[in-house]
């Protein structure tokens, strides 16, 4: 067999906003022959960022990162960079999680869990244009309950529940208080919730936020 060059190793991007994480999973591809660690982040922008400047063939992100989510960050490559194939790797093992990654145009969906080992051969995988996914939660991802929030309730809600007044949601998302407001109302009420923070607990128990 001929030996892997640095023309034709599989080119990755790696988000994860834990240092030790990150560090450690770079690590661990670097040992691979035919993958190369072509750039790292810590916040979602950033890896939009590190898309744009080195056009890898595969994102491997975790979900929940500072600015933008990995999904975030996995629906807008769809239209910006439609060749670089996401990897979602992450704690979050709830089928609403994997039915909006699906979404989002994700093609791996992987358990921090599961062995190291893994996570190279879902790079590979996805990279010859397989999908990768945990075959369990696929199963139950059938299953599970639809998710009722539109796009821009789960983006208010998911403020929400970090904290975030009304005023200071507004001014993010460039909307008017009362918008933010009427958006809140209507989670709530889909999620039978009390009250914003027990919508983003609902929200986020089942994968929808």
């Amino acid at each position: 067999m001929a030996a892997t060059t640095a023309t034709n190793r599989i080119r990755v991007v790696l988000a994860e906003d834990q240092a030790m994480v990150l560090g450690a999973l770079a690590a661990l591809l670097e040992l691979e022959r035919d993958i190369e660690v072509v750039a790292r982040a810590a916040t979602g922008r950033q890896a939009l960022t590190a898309v744009a400047k080195f056009t890898p063939d595969v994102l491997v992100t975790d979900i929940e990162m500072p600015e933008m989510t990995g999904l975030e960050v996995a629906t807008a490559l769809k239209t910006s960079h439609p060749g670089v194939r996401t990897v979602i790797l992450t704690t979050f093992a709830r089928p609403g999680y994997l039915r909006r990654a699906m979404d989002a145009g994700a093609r791996g969906y992987l358990l921090k869990d599961r062995p190291s080992a893994e996570l190279a051969d879902a790079v590979r995988r996805v990279h010859s244009g397989l999908r990768v996914v945990d075959p369990g939660l696929a199963t139950e991802a059938w299953n599970a309950e639809d998710d009722p929030l539109t796009d821009r309730e789960r983006q208010i809600l998911q403020r929400a529940g970090d904290g975030r007044t009304s005023g200071e949601i507004a001014s993010e998302l460039r909307l008017s208080e009362g918008t933010v407001r009427n958006y809140l109302s209507e989670a709530i009420a889909k999620l039978g919730a009390s009250n914003r923070v027990d919508a983003a607990r609902i929200a986020r128990s089942k994968g929808w936020l």
